[in-house]
């Protein structure tokens, strides 16, 4: 049998059924209709908010990055928990604009915006992280003709990088943000044309599990955002420290001691240069709010064997879950923690191999894991799944169609 991550603490069984939110799995599938289906707890998300709000300095912003989980339902909910909303495309920005966030608490990141993006921006009177000098320069004449006036922030490419994160985004040649040596010139540029200067947005990189190395990139992060706002003779009117918390998704890893990176960050910030007395400061999280609230439930249609190893075959698979399956990002597949839910604290019978149900060897949701013995008719909850689950992973593969989405709790 092969390892694979622990279960979140928050999920307990009942009558020997996974309970989300406290409600048994089979009542929740009952509720949507059909398996595969992806169900979320809200009580998850605000412990863990609240959790990060006692552990972080009490003036720092704290922001959702949509991306991780954009979920209609779960941005309603999380515009009246967090102070801001961080979107990566118009899509994303029409959602979390019709869930209530307020515009002028959204800011839009991400290389190749379009001009009708850019434009559908600046006239909702949201923040745009610009990418590049072509960028900025395109937001100018956009504005200019439909007489709004842009509010620009500046995304930064670091001269350093996010030690141990999962994905590297900054300190190397990237299409994310622009070079820090560069960047005075584009802030004057911005103030040179009227648009609204928002400051800096400096993400270097995610998935990262080692408080230290957030520590020194956070420390990094307010002495660049300093030096650049010397350089430009302007101090940044906020400053996004990007994100960068991890989750423990496999054996052997560990969650993220968020006191000692929010008792760090409360003493770097004390001691900022005077450039950023006035300047406001924020983290963005996704995968960290919401990583853990999720479970993808998928039904076993077929057991089989096959040279002597033992197979569940289900209604999902990786066109939904594609990150369970090692192939969103992982360079050596491991496994998710995956339960069966309506054998939920049954003991460990048999290694068995659970795979979806599209035509491809790739579609593996559990490798060699131990489980209780299941059958046909029992769900499989495969955990972590809030964040880049269904939207991150191809729906359209193979015609099958996307999992439902349902929010559960308050």
């Amino acid at each position: 049998m092969k390892p694979m991550g622990q279960v979140p603490a928050d999920f307990r069984g009942e009558d020997g059924e996974l309970l989300v939110a406290g409600r048994k799995v089979t009542d929740i599938v009952a509720e949507a209709g059909e398996t595969p289906l992806f169900a979320y707890d809200l009580g998850i998300v605000r412990r863990r908010f609240d959790a990060l709000r006692a552990a972080m300095p009490p003036a720092l912003l704290l922001h959702y990055a949509m991306k991780a989980n954009p979920h209609p339902a779960m941005v309603a909910a999380m515009t009246s928990i967090v102070d801001g909303i961080d979107v990566a495309s118009v899509g994303e920005m029409r959602i979390a604009l019709a869930a209530g966030a307020a515009p002028e608490h959204m800011s839009f990141a991400g290389p190749g915006k379009r001009d009708g993006e850019i434009e559908a921006a600046i006239a909702a009177g949201v923040t745009l992280n610009c990418e590049s000098e072509g960028e900025a320069e395109r937001a100018f004449a956009i504005g200019g003709r439909i007489g709004v006036r842009p509010r620009l922030a500046v995304r930064v490419n670091p001269d350093y990088e996010l030690k141990g994160s999962g994905m590297r985004m900054g300190g190397r040649p990237t299409a994310f943000g622009v070079d820090a040596a560069r960047v005075p010139a584009l802030v004057a540029r911005i103030a040179a044309e009227g648009a609204e200067w928002r400051g800096f947005h400096i993400y270097s990189g995610s998935q990262a599990l080692d408080p230290e190395a957030l520590i020194e990139t956070q420390t990094a992060t307010v002495a660049l955002a300093a030096r650049l706002g010397e350089e430009a003779g302007l101090t940044p009117p906020h400053v996004n420290l990007g994100g960068g918390f991890g989750i423990p998704y496999f054996p052997n890893e560990v969650p993220l001691d968020i006191a000692r990176i929010g008792a760090a960050l409360a003493e770097t910030l004390e001691r900022r240069p005077a450039i950023l007395a006035t300047t406001d400061f924020a983290i963005e999280l996704g995968r960290w709010l919401v990583g853990e609230c999720g479970v993808y439930l998928a039904r076993v249609i077929d057991r089989k064997q096959s040279h002597g190893e033992t197979f569940l075959i289900t209604d999902g698979g990786l066109h939904h879950q594609l990150a369970a399956s090692g192939n969103f990002g992982t360079v050596v597949r491991r496994n998710y923690p995956l339960a069966v839910a309506t054998r939920f604290d049954a003991p460990v019978e048999e290694s068995a191999t659970v795979v979806g149900c599209l035509c491809t060897p790739l579609d593996v949701l559990g490798n060699q894991i131990g489980l209780p013995k299941a059958d046909t008719g029992d769900i499989i909850a495969v955990f972590m799944a809030g964040a880049y689950g269904a939207s991150a992973s191809p729906s359209g593969f193979l015609g099958h169609g996307p999992a439902r989405e349902i929010l559960l709790g308050n």
